[in-house]
C-alpha cells in the first residue's frame, strides 16, 4: 500500500494539477493568440513594405500557433474535467464574450498557415468560421432579449460580432473566398458602428468602471484598426479616404486610452492586458499595408513608429506574462487563490 501510494502520488498530483490548470484557464486566454497573429501579420506586411526579413513573421506565426494548440488542448480538458467552471464562464455576463476567441484565433491560425498548405488553412477557417458564427448567432440572440446590468456593459461586447466578422473577412480574403469576404465585412462594420453607440452612453453615462474590468477597455482601440485590415483585404489594399479614416479613428483611440494608461493601469499587471494586443498590432498592420501600395504622406510617417511601438506593446506583454507564468499567477490553484 505504502509502494502504490508512492508511486500514485506524483502521477495523481500531476493529474490534479493539470485538472487545475485546465479548470482555470479562461477563454480570455485566446487573446494572445490575437495578438502574437497580429504581430505575425505586421512583420508580414513589414517585410513586403520595407523588405525586413520575413522568417520573423513567420516565426511569430508559428508561435501563436503553438500558444492557440496548448490553448484548445486547455479548453477542451476544462470542458470535460470542469463542465461547472464551463458551464459559470458561459453564463457571466462578461467573461462568456471571450469564448467567441476560440473561433477567431482559430481563423487567425489559418491565415498562418495559409501560404503553406492551402488547403489545411481553409479547413482550419471553415471550423473556426462556424464556431464564430454559431457562437455571435447565441450571444447576440440573448443579448437581444434584454435584462442586462448596465455595469456588465464592456467592450467585449464588440468580439462575437465585430472581432468574429472582421477577423473573417481578412483570413477569407487570404484563402480567396471571393465576394463572401465582403459580405462579413459589412456584417462587422454595421455592428460596431451599432454597438460603438451602446458602449459609448455607458462609459459616458454610467458609474466608474471597476479596476479589473479596467483592461478590457484596450478592446476599444481593436475595431477601427482590424476593420481598416479587414477593408484593406476585401479592397485589394488600393490606399483610399475611408482606409485612412479608420486610421484616423483608430489614432483618436490610442491617444484617448493613452490618457487613461494611469487609471487603467491600477489594475495591475494581469493577463487582461493582452485585449490591448490586436488592436495594436492592427494599428500598426494598416499603414504598413498601405505603404507596401505605395501610399505617402501621413501614413508613410506614421508607419514606422506604429510598428515599433505593436513590437514593444508585444515584447512587453510577453514579458508580462512569462513572470505570471513562473509566479504561478497564470494557472492559479484552488488553494494558491484562497491564500491570495
Amino acid at each position: 500500500m505504502n509502494t502504490l501510494s508512492l508511486v500514485g502520488g506524483p502521477h495523481l498530483h500531476l493529474a490534479q494539477r493539470l485538472r487545475d490548470i485546465a479548470a482555470n484557464t479562461p477563454a480570455a486566454y485566446f487573446g494572445i493568440v490575437l495578438g502574437l497573429a497580429g504581430l505575425g501579420g505586421a512583420w508580414r506586411a513589414a517585410s513586403l513594405a520595407w523588405h525586413l526579413p520575413a522568417f520573423v513573421g513567420e516565426a511569430v506565426y508559428t508561435l501563436a500557433g503553438a500558444v492557440w494548440a496548448v490553448l484548445v488542448v486547455l479548453y477542451a480538458l476544462k470542458a470535460i474535467l470542469a463542465p461547472d467552471k464551463l458551464a459559470a464562464e458561459v453564463a457571466h455576463p462578461v467573461q462568456c464574450c471571450f469564448i467567441g476567441l476560440a473561433g477567431v484565433a482559430t481563423m487567425l491560425v489559418a491565415g498562418g498557415f495559409v501560404t503553406y498548405s492551402p488547403g489545411a488553412a481553409t479547413v482550419l477557417f471553415g471550423l473556426g468560421f462556424l464556431f464564430t458564427l454559431g457562437f455571435a448567432v447565441w450571444r447576440t440572440g440573448g443579448l437581444w432579449q434584454g435584462g442586462r446590468d448596465h455595469g456588465t456593459t464592456t467592450a467585449v461586447l464588440y468580439l462575437p460580432t465585430v472581432a468574429g466578422s472582421f477577423v473573417t473577412a481578412t483570413v477569407g480574403a487570404a484563402i480567396g473566398l471571393a465576394d463572401w469576404d465582403q459580405l462579413a465585412f459589412g456584417a462587422g462594420l454595421f455592428s460596431w458602428l451599432a454597438m460603438e453607440s451602446v458602449l459609448l452612453h455607458r462609459l459616458l453615462t454610467g458609474t466608474e468602471k471597476p479596476a479589473a474590468l479596467r483592461p478590457t477597455l484596450g478592446i476599444q482601440l481593436a475595431p477601427a484598426p482590424v476593420g481598416a485590415v479587414a477593408y484593406l483585404s476585401v479592397g485589394g489594399g488600393a490606399p483610399d479616404v475611408f482606409a485612412h479614416a479608420l486610421i484616423g479613428y483608430g489614432l483618436l483611440q490610442v491617444l484617448v486610452l493613452a490618457r487613461l494608461a494611469p487609471w487603467i493601469a491600477k489594475a495591475g499587471l494581469v493577463p487582461g492586458l493582452w485585449a490591448f494586443s490586436f488592436g495594436a498590432t492592427a494599428m500598426a498592420t494598416a499603414p504598413v499595408r498601405l505603404v507596401a501600395h505605395g501610399d505617402t504622406g501621413a501614413v508613410a510617417l506614421l508607419a514606422p513608429v506604429l510598428f515599433i511601438a505593436a513590437n514593444g506593446l508585444i515584447l512587453g506583454l510577453a514579458a508580462m506574462t512569462i513572470t505570471l507564468l513562473a509566479r504561478g499567477m497564470m494557472f492559479p490553484s484552488p488553494a494558491g487563490q484562497a491564500r491570495a
